[in-house]
């Protein structure tokens, strides 16, 4: 079995590479694994084990079809992570998003089909379906996308759906409710929460902090692609739930109190334009087709998480001068 992982320098593709080597899927222990990812200011080196016999990287991007078409043949299956994920900057700049998440995955899928690779899982978000003022989301819900990053998924969706009715390319889609964990680009509310404070500094809550987010640990949502890469059903979406719904506010309070802060350390900002109110989903299909469930409850995620930014400030700190100029410092925390 021979994967090729796009993204996977970044959070949860370089989470699910590391899994794939460790041995921790069943039937892949022996898997050989291509990491093509472009390295932008969210990926990096060393979230990946690169002395590992059974990885390859090449640094690339999936809008190259040059390189994909010399790169994918001999691979059996594509697991499809890299795409531009943080909505601030889209609202700041939405051409980059255009151009990774709809103008690459098309040219991906095209490759694909160009070269006979015979499986694709395109890993795409919560966020496509708007804001849910009550309820939750199921795979038959329409897509309303409110801000450029959720429109460019939503796009992506409809191009790999399309490529499987059209050219019989077997893809499956999965939709994710927000990820934690280690390794995650301390742009994203959890990791921009702890370091800031670890680092002295004040927390930006937007608005009322009153928006619901719904949280999977990165284990379990990576657990749940590999269930769908077995097994998944071809033209299938698989929405993947984490179960736990917060507000910023409730999730800024837990912050605060693993790090021994107070309220004092929070600056409230105004609200992010489009802001959808709340996320949440319905996974009754991966549920009762492959038994899934997450096992990682939020508090013991959430604490381990945060010790491992206690733990590992050599990895956090050079990613966070990294983005520390006036132009990068002008997104706001990705609240979902």
């Amino acid at each position: 079995m021979r994967l090729l992982i796009t993204g996977g320098a970044g959070f949860i593709g370089s989470h699910y590479v590391r899994s794939l080597l460790t041995g921790r899927y069943r039937g892949y222990e022996d898997a050989r694994v291509t990491v093509l990812d472009k390295l932008t200011y969210a990926g990096t080196l060393t979230n990946l084990p690169l002395t590992d016999p059974r990885l390859t990287f090449v640094r690339g991007d999936i809008c190259d079809r040059g390189l994909l078409m010399d790169l994918l043949p001999g691979h059996d299956a594509v697991v499809h992570f890299a795409a531009e994920s943080h909505v601030d900057r889209s609202i700041a700049g939405s051409a980059a998003f255009v151009s990774t998440n709809v103008t690459g995955t098309h040219t991906l899928l095209e490759c694909c089909v160009g070269t006979g690779v015979s499986r694709f899982v395109h890993i795409s978000t919560d966020e496509v379906y708007g804001s849910a003022e009550e309820g939750a989301f199921s795979e038959q819900s329409p897509l309303e996308p409110n801000s450029p990053y959720a429109a460019s998924k939503a796009a992506s969706d409809l191009l790999v759906r399309s490529f499987h009715r059209t050219h019989g390319l077997w893809t499956s889609v999965t939709r994710c409710a927000n990820n934690y964990g280690p390794h995650q680009f301390p742009e994203k509310v959890i990791p921009l929460f702890v370091t800031r404070l670890l680092e002295g500094r004040n927390v930006p809550l937007y608005g009322d902090g009153l928006h619901v987010r719904e949280w999977l640990h990165v284990d379990d949502h990576c657990r749940a692609v590999q269930l769908v890469l077995e097994s998944g059903r071809a033209g299938v979406t698989y929405n993947i739930a984490g179960g736990r719904e917060l507000t910023n506010r409730d999730l800024t309070r837990m912050v605060l109190a693993e790090l021994g802060a107070g309220w004092d350390r929070v600056d409230r900002v105004a609200d992010r334009k489009g802001h959808d109110r709340r996320y949440a989903l319905d996974a009754g299909r991966i549920r009762e087709e492959f038994g899934f469930e997450p096992r990682i409850l939020f508090e013991r995620g959430f604490a381990e998480t945060v010790q491992w930014y206690r733990d590992n400030r050599a990895w956090w700190q050079p990613l966070v001068r990294r983005t520390a100029g006036p132009a990068s410092a002008q997104p706001g925390p990705r609240l979902g």
